[in-house]
């Protein structure tokens, strides 16, 4: 008798130990919305559920991910962020301007966290950088576009005509080119724009450059930078040189850029999502931007259409694409 109470005195105090440990592992699970596929997006994908990871909260232990991806559509993206807004995730991460204006169009009651957002109050996102208010905030990837197009001159001293690629139906495109083009009318450049609405068309746009600009400029626009190889094919055949305005399109062969890490990007967002987590409010927290900038040099490609790069730049480059 005696052994059989303790028996199920011993097995009551197991079950109260495995009951207590389960219902204090607290689960979050985070809605994804990424408009588009391609490397800058992942990366700072990435470096949120990392900075996450390095918080406490972990994928497949006490973090579920809804990982949705728009595949650049707009409607796909709205249709994302309805979901999110019926399944209510404690958190929605929209990374690119689109995914970022379809969650604020229709999720209210949820955090959301914007990142890979050019300008998110023109984007009608937030109402301050500073004091964001409501349910959002987040990072954005504003790029020093008139830097940019400073280090594209230093390769080029003689550039006349700089032609850009980008979506007009893109609000972080738009403003970058509006920034570009105040600043090639200071360096005396003329723009040539090659404007697309879908990926299919970038070919096209391209091709309609080809003998009227001396290099091509691609801004953070996600149909164009996801569309990389095409732009890249089409204006070396050609002997137009490329510059970029982030770091991985530099590794896909693009000639240079001073950009953003969107991998650090992501971390700084996971930072401030492990904080909303942990209950502080987004309306209270400020809109952040790149903690710095560096400088990335594709040689190889450089050399392909036989562009010479100024000893300084190499120099001082912090990443240099060899191969």
């Amino acid at each position: 008798m005696k052994k059989s109470l303790l028996t199920v005195l011993s097995l009551s105090i197991i079950f109260l130990f495995v009951l207590t440990n389960f219902a204090g592992a607290q689960k979050y699970e985070i809605g994804i919305s990424q408009f588009v596929e391609h490397p800058s997006l992942n990366l700072a994908r990435k470096g949120f559920v990392d900075q996450l990871a390095e918080e406490g909260f972990v994928e497949g232990k006490n973090l579920k991910i809804d990982l949705q991806n728009a595949q650049a559509s707009f409607s796909t993206a709205q249709t994302i962020a309805q979901k999110f807004n019926q399944n209510k995730p404690d958190l929605v991460l929209a990374i690119a301007t689109p995914s970022a204006q379809t969650a604020a169009n229709v999720i209210s009651e949820i955090p959301v966290l914007i990142t890979a957002v050019t300008d998110p109050v023109k984007a009608g996102v937030v109402n301050t950088m500073e004091r964001p208010g409501g349910n959002i905030t987040g990072t954005t990837d504003m790029n020093p576009v008139a830097k940019q197009l400073e280090l594209i001159k230093k390769f080029l001293p003689d550039l006349n005509t700089l032609g850009i690629l980008y979506n007009p139906g893109e609000v972080n495109s738009v403003v970058q080119v509006d920034l570009a083009k105040k600043k090639a009318e200071e360096m005396g450049v003329a723009i040539e724009e090659g404007t697309v609405s879908n990926s299919s068309e970038v070919s096209l746009a391209v091709s309609s450059l080809v003998g009227d600009v001396d290099a091509i400029y691609i801004p953070t626009d996600n149909i164009i930078v996801s569309a990389m190889p095409t732009v890249l094919q089409t204006a070396y055949n050609n002997q137009i040189p490329v510059f970029a305005s982030e770091n991985n399109s530099v590794k896909l062969g693009a000639i240079a850029t001073l950009g953003i890490d969107y991998y650090q990007l992501g971390r700084q967002t996971g930072s401030m999502a492990a904080k909303i987590l942990n209950g502080a409010d987004p309306a209270t927290m400020s809109v952040k931007s790149s903690e710095e900038l560096k400088l990335y040099i594709n040689q190889k490609s450089a050399a392909k259409i036989g562009l010479k790069i100024p000893a300084e730049l190499l120099k001082t480059a912090d990443t240099i694409f060899k191969k």
